[in-house]
Order: C-alpha cells, then structure tokens, then sequence
C-alpha cells in the first residue's frame, strides 16, 4: 500500500512527488504516455517559481538547461520592462523547454525516492474510510491512503470523482510551433512592420539559424488532441502577412484554445487535484506550468502532515482555501489579456491606456507581481502586512536564507535570540541570527516560504506553531 499515488507525471506531478518525499511519505507516479513529450516547447519559470526552486537547491541544475531573460513584458505583451526595486534575487525569466524542466523534475523525484511508471493509465478510483483503491487500463489495482490528480486539462481523475469544471469554452484557436523559414531575416522583418499592431497573436521570431517561432492564429476552434499540419500555418501567414515565407522542416506543432475553467473542489475526501486538473486558462503571459508547480508547493508540506500523522484537523483543507482563490485570479488576469489582444476597436483603446498607465511604476509593478506569483498573501487572518506573504531570499549569516529550506521543513528565524520551537523541532527548523534582514523581531516560515507568524512571544509563537505544525512531541 502506498501513501499517496499521484496520476500524471508532468512538472505538477513530478515536483509534488518531490515534496512528498522529503518527508519520507511512499510515493507512486503513474503516467499514461509510455515516452516523455517529443515537441520542445519553451516554457517560462517566473519569479515566484524560480524562488522556490532555489528553496529546494534545485534552481543551479536548472539554470544551466535554460536562457535567462529579463522580466517584462508579461502583460498581454505590452512591451514595458521591469520596474526597478522588485524585491526578489531571481527578478528574471527563464526559458526553458517543457521536456527538459519535466525531466529535471522527474530526476529530482526519483532521486528523492519517488517510483515512477509509465504507460499506467487510471481508469476507475474507489475510495473508502482507508484509503483509495486505484484501477489501471489493464486491470491492475493499486491500493494507496491518498491519491492527488495531476493528470491535465481533461483529468480522468477529476470525471471519476464527478467535480464541476464551469468556465468558458474555447473561442479562439492559436497555433505555435517552430520552423525553418526559406526566406531572409530581412524580409521577415519588413513584413512583420505594421502587423503586430494589428495582430497581437501573430508573430514570427528566431530562435536559432533559420529556426523561427511562429504563432498565428488557427481559421477556427479545432479538436486540440490532432495537431495541426504545415499546411494550415502556411495558409494562416499568407492571411495575414501575404507570404507565408517558405517556414518547412517543422520542429514540432501544436494549437492552444482560450478556454478558461476552474474546478468547482481540490478535494473529495481523500483525493485531490492540482494543476491543470483543477483549472486551466489561455497560456496569456506564461502562468499555467507556475501555477502548477506552486499548487505542488502548498499541497506537499501538508499531504506529507497528513500522512505522518502530526497534521492539525483542518492543515488539508487550506490547501483549497488558499490556491483556488490564486487559481480564480490567474483565470481573471488571463481573461483580461484575452480582451486586450483582440483587434476590435474597443479592446484596442483600453490597450493603448493601460500601455500609458504601465508608465506609472506602481501599476507595472502591481502587474508584474500578479503574474509572476510574488505578490500572493494567503489569508492568515489580521496581521502586519508580511503576514501570509512569501519572505524574499534575504541575506542570513549562514549565507541566504532560502539555502535553509532545502529539507522542506518549517523554520523560525529568530533576532531576539530568546525563543525556542520545543517539542516541534522534529518539524520545524530554528535560526538565532540578529544580524537577519528582516525589520520585524521575528518570523515562523512554513515550508513553502510564506509567513506563518510574526512577533517575539514565546506563547503566541507555540499557539501558530500548533496552528500550522500540530501538537509538540
């Protein structure tokens, strides 16, 4: 019997396994493609994403497969850097492509002791008092005491448990790939004048000799389970642009959909959902495999309590008290940049003001932190304004603090030098450090890296700790 299967071996399943496993928590990934994906998509790591990585000595590993860019221009590519100041060490894009960060993930689970099996599909789930029993395609039952759905945007674990997936249906189909052009770069430049302003899902980029990006918009809503041809990209650019400069040799291809929808629970009973099985959107300003992985990141801590048997009653239900409220804003700010890249008159005159408003650095700033994930606060109740907010990678004197939180435990860092975290230090790590660069006494960090608490009494610190951390040992 295992602790918790997890169905869908993506980077949400994948960096949850990971999680599980520092805490010793039995873990099995079923996957139901036999091989990883063959298309080499770029996807971006954000900030929020990339801070979590380094929290976990993952992010050097990472940073040598991938291209840092600069952060800017997130929102509905409106083409306005970075303001300056965003608090944070790792204020950069990095792209990098969907198998290579699936596989670091994968690596890293394994690494951790995760099992992973591939060519397993779920077809049937029962749970009980128990646990869950789990039937694969070819009649086999496995039995675990948990089993969470990471298994995207059409999840046979979400069906199998009957929970609501409201939102809109798919309007706009937009097909991406990557090619070999047959014309000069000059040449595409010169077409490209005057079409962007136009087209705001059209564009043709390098990404290597004579190796372009090109996205376009498809000539109607298809089935996305068939890629698309050649031909239809051909026939799109010469709609648009009256050529479709010679692209042939296609990487790989693929069409997206603006559908945008969010399950109606994260849990029933002992099974749950993350990722895009709990909600998906238009990939607008690149959130989707972020909000995956920091689903990952708050589930993990407290499915891992759960299972070890210190988790307070009700630790498993924030988990949907606090990512779905991030996954209902995601949808919004996507939906938001749908309407701001429409070619309509109205749309594009409320694009033209908000271009004008992102002059002003508190509006960037305040889009920039949406899409990025940095400027998420949890509701932890009344408090000072870090409270429920993530705690940026500040100098300690052992170094940075995020170096710190490679175990995935909890931890006080402690300026007055006086407290202690008891009978919970099995759980929860303590740094005496006044030199810390922090301007409040002290603060309790869960494993996530969000502040549980702020203050510097020993009996209100014991209160959050059996708050967030269960009964002292």
């Amino acid at each position: 019997m295992f602790d918790v299967i997890i169905a869908g071996c993506g980077p949400t399943g994948a960096m949850l396994a990971a999680e599980l496993r520092l805490h010793d928590v039995r873990v099995l990934v079923l996957e139901k493609e036999t091989e990883p994906a063959s298309f080499v998509r770029i996807v971006g790591l954000h900030i929020r994403s990339l801070e979590l990585m380094a929290m976990r000595g993952l992010l050097e590993r990472i940073l040598e497969r991938g291209r840092r860019r600069p952060a800017g221009a997130y929102f509905a590519g409106i083409d306005k850097p970075a303001p300056a100041g965003l608090d944070s060490a790792y204020a950069y894009l990095l792209g990098i492509p969907q198998p290579v960060i699936v596989h670091l993930l994968e690596e890293h689970a394994i690494e951790l002791g995760a099992q992973v099996r591939r060519g397993c599909a779920v077809t049937a789930v029962q749970q009980d008092d128990g646990g869950v029993t789990v039937e694969l395609a070819d009649g086999e039952q496995l039995r675990t005491r948990y089993l969470v759905g990471c298994d995207g945007a059409r999840s046979t674990v979400r069906k199998l448990l009957g929970v609501g997936f409201p939102g809109e249906p798919s309007r706009n189909d937009t097909l991406m790939g990557e090619v070999e052009v047959g014309v000069p770069p000059e040449e595409i430049a010169a077409r490209m004048t005057g079409i962007r302003d136009t087209y705001k899902r059209w564009w043709l980029r390098p990404f290597g000799e004579r190796i372009y990006s090109v996205v376009v918009p498809a000539a109607g809503v298809s089935d996305r389970a068939q890629p698309p041809t050649l031909e239809e990209f051909r026939q799109q650019l010469r709609a648009i642009a009256g050529t479709d400069f010679g692209v042939h040799s296609p990487r790989w291809l693929s069409r997206f959909g603006d559908a945008t929808r969010l399950a109606e629970r994260y849990r029933v009973g002992r099974v749950l959902l993350a990722g895009d099985a709990a909600h998906i959107h238009p990939p607008i300003g690149g959130q989707g495999l972020n909000l995956g992985v920091q689903d990952a990141f708050n589930l993990g801590w407290k499915l891992a309590a759960q299972v070890r048997g210190w988790a307070p009653d009700t630790l498993l239900d924030t988990y949907q008290a606090e990512r779905r409220p991030v996954a209902e804003d995601v949808l919004d700010n996507t939906r938001a940049q749908t309407e701001l890249l429409s070619s309509k008159p109205g749309p594009q005159a409320v694009r033209r003001l908000l271009t004008e408003l992102m002059d002003l650095d508190e509006v960037n700033h305040y889009l920039i932190e949406k899409i990025t994930a940095i400027g998420v606060r949890y509701d932890f109740g009344a408090g000072p304004e870090l409270l429920g907010r993530r705690l940026p990678d500040i100098d300690v004197k052992q170094g940075h603090l995020y170096g710190l939180l490679h175990r995935g435990r909890g931890l006080l860092l402690d300026r007055t030098e006086r407290l202690t975290v008891g009978g919970w230090s099995d759980r929860v790590d303590h740094l005496a450090d006044p030199t810390a660069a922090l301007d409040v006494p002290c603060v309790l960090l869960r494993p996530d890296g969000h502040v549980a608490w702020i203050g510097d009494d020993q009996q209100d610190l014991d209160d959050h700790l059996s708050r967030w951390f269960g009964t002292p040992n």
